[in-house]
């Protein structure tokens, strides 16, 4: 039986991360390479791809730049080629790409309200859809789909992103159920209060950020670096027995 050093190891492994430019996405690519793993690291902003690369390198892992909009389907189905060119098949897969507008319900327009849809879901679809045969026949295979509390409970002036949320943490199940012969594990991490560059107008409005924090029972903004270490737990081998489930990292928010 591995020990625990073993088993947390992704030495070997290659791992897809869309979104990967900042936030959560950039630390959960510092992440998994300090466990071994080669990273292809995707977003629409090559320099801040690059600059994530150079931490990489300097680090001492490997990581290759993407460039692409996940929710296009020409660009993933040319991703997936450039992908394999370089670095062959994956065997990771971490959907964080996603975006969120602010209002409400009655003020979205439809083009808003599809382009939350097409980023926050769509790309899940279609990334899963050409990436999940790199894994298929390997007995090996890990899928993360970036949820949100926000799949569990909401806010005001969330309708679109509550919405494109719940409907991933479906369509993780539904995937888990389809790949669990072959593997491969699907699952979410429903992050909660992170001061991530989408939380900023939050974050910069001292009265906004206030109340927010207030509703955070343990008194603060979460730290990115809690959700790298739980992604590398989650595509390790010590979590092969976890699929089809979606696991909370919000500062007791939902406990509430």
């Amino acid at each position: 039986m591995a020990n625990l050093t073993e088993a947390s190891s992704l030495s070997g492994k290659t791992a897809l991360i869309t979104g990967a430019s900042k936030g959560l996405g950039k630390a959960m690519a510092l992440a998994l390479s300090s466990a071994g793993a080669t990273i292809a690291l995707v977003s629409r902003d090559a320099a801040k791809l690059t600059g994530v690369q150079n931490e990489i390198s300097a680090a001492g892992g490997k990581a290759e730049v993407f460039v692409a909009d996940v929710g296009n389907e020409a660009q993933v189905d040319q991703l997936e080629k450039e992908v394999s060119g370089k670095l062959g098949k994956i065997q990771i897969l971490i959907n964080n790409a996603g975006i969120n507008v602010r209002k409400n319900l009655t003020d979205f327009t439809l083009d808003e309200w599809q382009s939350v849809i097409n980023t926050n879901l769509t790309s899940v679809f279609l990334m899963s859809r050409r990436f999940v045969p790199h894994m298929m026949g390997t007995g090996y295979g890990r899928i993360l789909c970036m949820t949100s509390i926000m799949s569990h409970v909401s806010l005001p002036q969330r309708s679109a992103y509550s919405a494109s949320k719940a409907a991933v943490l479906g369509l993780i199940r539904a995937l888990a159920l389809e790949l669990a012969a072959e593997g491969i594990t699907v699952n979410g991490i429903s992050p909660g209060p992170f001061a991530t560059e989408m939380n900023m107008p939050i974050v910069n409005n001292p009265e906004l950020n206030s109340q927010f924090v207030a509703n955070i029972p343990v008194g603060r903004w979460g730290k990115v670096e809690d959700i790298g270490s739980l992604a590398n737990f989650l595509c390790s081998d010590a979590a092969s027995f976890i699929t089809g489930t979606d696991i909370l990292i919000d500062g007791g928010w939902t406990a509430r």
